[in-house]
């Protein structure tokens, strides 16, 4: 029997409860490098994981949603990336906040905090009205920093980008998205959970946390408090996905980035901003770079890497420079989120995965 060295370290990582269960893709360009389901969806019942599970995508939700659905508008000309977000609510006029642009909250540059329990406010109002209370909580949240002036990863950066989107859309984010963006393209696994509408997508999810605020065990319903309490969509969290839907997004990208492939819905000048720019900054628009040190990414992908992780235990790095894309989507919160063994995990397997495949740097 030939040991893969790969399949070795995903396997050894059940072992060591590093998750209960997990999918990982490896693709260079179009290829399919690897591509392999392990433990268990749900611990309780047994259901095993497979390669058509579907996560929790959390913060992966900044970069495959909300920021496309923003560049979709920036494309024609219905968001400006450089004024004021009170062009378009113009309830942010004349207040601290006036200044922040759309550009600044994909680059996490806005000077809004990273997080607030918004939940614990909107807990005791009527599901109609907490989406549009969180507008006014985000009024008055006071900046840590004046907007421009330094990177502060903000949750409440891209809950106030969700309301400009659907404020210019004219519609909400998700309904946003299955029409322009996964729609077009083809993507039926990459979706939310509108917990408004009462129903649930008939798929199989990987289970996520026992949760003490709603005290029951999270399947197909968003993680994230807050964006639990808005009705299950936001900007900041609530994409659910499997690791091939998240993958044929991303090529997508890349081919509309080189103006090469029919199969985009993006000009080759907003998806180049998307993955290229603000070159200076740990973060692209809506995407985020590797460490200089101590990278989740590993020691292996290049400075043209974009990515992000999520809370969940979900995470995707991108070599624009050797094409090389890792999807790792795991459930390590099931059942409880407390001592978070990925933290030491991710760069391992980064590291077998691109040794392996002979892709290393000098």
């Amino acid at each position: 029997m030939i040991h893969h060295p790969i399949d070795e370290a995903m396997r050894k990582a059940l072992r060591d409860h590093v998750f209960p269960g997990a999918v990982l893709f490896v693709g260079r360009g179009e290829q399919r490098l690897f591509f392999e389901a392990y433990g268990q969806a749900n611990r309780f019942n047994g259901q095993p994981m497979t390669r058509q599970t579907v996560f929790d995508l959390a913060s992966l939700t900044k970069p495959l949603a909300t920021t496309l659905a923003a560049a979709w508008l920036v494309d024609r000309g219905q968001i400006a990336l450089d004024r004021s977000v009170a062009t378009w609510l113009p309830v942010f006029a004349k207040t601290d906040k006036a200044a922040i642009t759309p550009r600044q909250l994909l680059t996490h540059r806005s000077g809004l905090p990273a997080h607030r329990r918004f939940y614990m406010s909107l807990k005791s109002l009527p599901f109609q009205l907490r989406k549009e209370t969180v507008l006014d909580l985000l009024l008055n949240v006071p900046l840590i920093a004046p907007s421009g002036e330094a990177t502060l990863y903000s949750d409440l950066g891209f809950m106030l980008l969700c309301r400009l989107i659907e404020r210019v859309a004219g519609c909400s984010l998700d309904r946003f998205l299955a029409d322009h963006i996964y729609g077009p393209l083809g993507i039926h696994d990459l979706f939310f959970v509108d917990l408004h509408s009462g129903t649930r997508p008939g798929r199989l999810f990987a289970a996520t946390e026992l949760c003490p605020l709603r005290n029951r065990l999270l399947i197909g319903e968003v993680h994230d408090d807050n964006a639990w309490y808005t009705g299950g969509v936001d900007g900041h969290a609530g994409l659910f996905g499997t690791a091939e839907a998240v993958h044929r997004l991303l090529r997508s990208l890349v081919g509309g980035s080189h103006g090469a492939s029919a199969d985009t819905v993006f000009s080759p000048s907003i998806v180049t901003e998307v993955l290229y720019g603000n070159p200076v900054h740990q973060f692209t628009l809506g995407f985020d770079r590797p460490a200089v040190k101590n990278s989740s990414a590993g020691r292996y992908f290049s400075k043209k890497t974009v990515g992000h992780l999520g809370f969940t235990g979900v995470s995707f790095w991108m070599d624009l420079l050797t094409d090389m894309t890792v999807i790792l989507l795991t459930n390590r919160v099931h059942p409880f989120r407390w001592r978070n063994r990925l933290i030491d995990f991710r760069p391992r397997i980064h590291d077998r995965i691109m040794e392996h495949f002979g892709i290393q740097r000098d």
